[in-house]
């Protein structure tokens, strides 16, 4: 049976398994390999989508839950919002490694998306999930400021 959903915009078709991960569909099946396999168990947050605008980890979604539903990847993540957040990662240049910032980047616009003005404490807790291996945090939490500032202007 085949699962249909809205892909950045797009009208999307999978025919195969609806159990397979959300993840594996995107890179494997749609070549979208902007979503990073991290550890496969929600932990690390590199595999960050958006499920109908909200953060969702795609590695333990099954691509059945996004039947008839919306799915925003980093290729797809566009708007003012989207704009102003990665603006500010190339502005004060936060990833070392980059593995980890799609992740970093999709959850930063869910934050700011629910709250264009968020505090430290709220900036902590919805940035919790998402693990830099090279501890770019300082950074990351200045660019979220910076975005944020540019959304309110």
């Amino acid at each position: 049976m085949a699962t249909e959903f809205l892909l950045n915009g797009a009208k999307t078709r999978f025919d195969g398994d609806a159990e397979t991960p959300l993840l594996w569909v995107l890179r494997d099946h749609l070549h979208l390999t902007g979503t990073k396999y991290g550890c496969g168990i929600a932990q690390c947050g590199a595999c960050t989508v958006h499920l109908d605008g909200k953060n969702r980890r795609s590695c333990v979604t099954p691509v059945a839950m996004v039947a008839g539903r919306s799915v925003t990847t980093i290729e797809g993540s566009r708007g003012k919002v989207a704009d102003a957040v990665k603006a500010a990662w190339v502005a004060i240049d936060v990833p070392q490694c980059g593995f980890c910032q799609s992740g970093q980047v999709m959850s930063a616009i869910g934050l700011l998306a629910a709250k264009p003005r968020p505090s430290d404490d709220d900036i902590d807790q919805a940035m919790a999930g998402n693990i830099c291996r090279c501890a770019s945090y300082v950074r990351i939490r200045q660019a979220i400021k910076d975005a944020a500032g540019k959304i309110s202007a």
